[in-house]
């Protein structure tokens, strides 16, 4: 299957025309055992972190040390996407508030994986969008539950190349932002002032090859278990590659699922509140 890439000199253009915890948390490794009980008024779910990703572990146990998340609601839920909570806001909040912008204080450094991907009872952290965080820095307490739906091999094989078109775009914003490449930067920007479209091509075809020497090593591919688990149990491949899966649901899908089913207001908030305890286990 073939995928079309989006041209650099878009992306090049934008750049143009444009022209970690913030206060950081501790990024010790977490001595915990990984497994909490989020318990709700539908029931409770077991949930594990990874070792993988060390720093989300360690900040979502000093959370739960601090009863940081006793009684804030799971305040934006979507049937077939996913179940968000997290905000300190939403805590004793009035109806109809908005809610999704609160948080400890502080941001987490990405620790994007490629292996652990957004199936089903996928844990993940919320975060700012790429125009104002591209270093995709988590929120510091927000995270969501991925509910999804199951995938065919060919919708997976198309958002594998999604990933990848936004894996070359980014490695060419930053080779075309490298000190190394200044010169060329420089000629781009003074042929697109003149509009010498030729020109523009010429140059930037020389980042486009730098772009094809280092995008092999970085490439996306899902693996055949992977697919396996997005065509049965299901999930929202989508966000692979974009957010932090930092842990899963190891009992309790079922307890999602109601979650999920709840009626909500235009903000997508559950009309009842929906308050949870997280609890280590």
């Amino acid at each position: 299957m073939k995928f079309k890439f989006v041209s650099l000199v878009a992306i090049i253009s934008v750049l143009i025309a444009c022209n970690s915890f913030s206060e950081k948390g501790s990024t010790e490794k977490s001595s915990s055992s990984g497994l909490y009980l989020i318990e709700t008024s539908f029931g409770d779910m077991t949930i594990k972190l990874y070792d993988e990703t060390p720093i989300h572990k360690a900040n979502f146990e000093k959370l739960v040390g601090e009863k940081f998340y006793d009684g804030t609601l799971f305040h934006r839920i979507i049937e077939g996407f996913m179940v968000q909570g997290g905000d300190p806001q939403s805590r004793g909040s009035v109806a109809g508030a908005s809610l999704g912008s609160g948080g400890p204080g502080y941001t987490i450094p990405a620790e994007i994986n490629d292996t652990l991907i957004h199936k089903k009872g996928a844990l993940a952290a919320a975060r700012q969008g790429d125009q104002v965080n591209p270093k995709r820095e988590s929120s510091g307490s927000q995270f969501y539950i991925v509910q999804g739906k199951p995938m065919s091999r060919e919708n997976l094989l198309q958002m594998e190349g999604n990933i990848n078109n936004a894996k070359r775009q980014a490695i060419g914003a930053h080779l075309f932002n490298s000190p190394k490449n200044k010169e060329l930067k420089d000629q781009v920007q003074y042929h697109q002032s003149l509009r010498n479209t030729d020109s523009v091509n010429y140059y930037i075809q020389q980042i486009e090859s730098q772009i094809n020497d280092t995008f092999p090593s970085v490439a996306f591919k899902y693996s055949d278990k992977a697919i396996e688990t997005y065509s049965t149990i299901g999930g929202t491949a989508m966000l692979d590659g974009s957010y932090t899966v930092f842990g899963e649901i190891v009992e309790g899908l079922s307890v999602l699922d109601s979650i999920a089913k709840v009626q909500k207001d235009a903000g997508d908030r559950p009309l009842e509140d929906i308050e949870m305890t997280i609890k280590k286990l």
